[in-house]
């Protein structure tokens, strides 16, 4: 059997390290380039690059308008410097944090309703509504497999070639690589349920 060497000189990561990794992760989750997220948090490309490299410490205004263009709670950001143990989340109703992704322009509301606390993000539950069809709404495609669950409306929604009429009750699984998103709302207001669950790593 192998046994584990432990470097007894070796260090932890930064907080500039810690920090820097999180948001690179985050960022390459999401398919976002550099130049995407700094434009959204009104950062200069090189800053950016200088902050996911740990090669300059980022102020928590700078943070929080880094989390907002990954549309994460800024204490995500963390969560590689000091991962808290694992409790119980519980989010009141209306009480999701409201987050800008892709679809945001296209008048669609995401509120995030929980979050990964730990090293490694397993999955996303996201509450969707959507009121407005007067823009063409953005096609998706993300690691994983998502699920949607309709709660309110309907919705044609796409999936590769393939489109679904959606109504209250009805359930869509398909794998995030496949190109998805609405396609025509049919009868507003609508609300549904997203929740993607991430690839893991087989264990070593």
């Amino acid at each position: 059997m192998d046994r584990l060497t432990i470097d007894p000189n070796a260090q932890p990561p930064s907080l500039e390290d810690s920090v820097g990794s999180a948001i690179r992760d985050l960022r390459l989750r999401h398919a976002l380039t550099l130049a995407q997220v700094a434009e959204m948090a009104n950062l200069s490309r090189g800053m950016l690059s200088k902050i996911e490299t740990g090669q300059t410490t980022a102020g928590l205004d700078t943070l929080s308008r880094i989390a907002r263009a990954l549309g994460v709670p800024m204490a995500l950001l963390f969560n590689k410097y000091d991962a808290t143990g694992a409790t119980a989340q519980h989010v009141k109703r209306g009480q999701g944090m409201e987050v800008v992704r892709r679809g945001t322009k296209s008048g669609h509301t995401y509120h995030l309703l929980a979050y990964d606390q730990g090293p490694v993000k397993l999955f996303e539950p996201f509450l969707i509504t959507m009121d407005d069809d007067s823009q063409r709404y953005p096609i998706f495609q993300h690691p994983g497999t998502e699920f949607l669950y309709m709660l309110e409306g309907q919705i044609e929604y796409r999936c590769g070639q393939q489109t679904y009429l959606l109504e209250p009750g009805d359930s869509l699984t398909f794998q995030g690589t496949l190109p998805h998103g609405p396609e025509r709302l049919v009868a507003c207001p609508i609300k549904f349920l997203s929740v993607i669950l991430y690839p893991q790593s087989p264990p070593a």
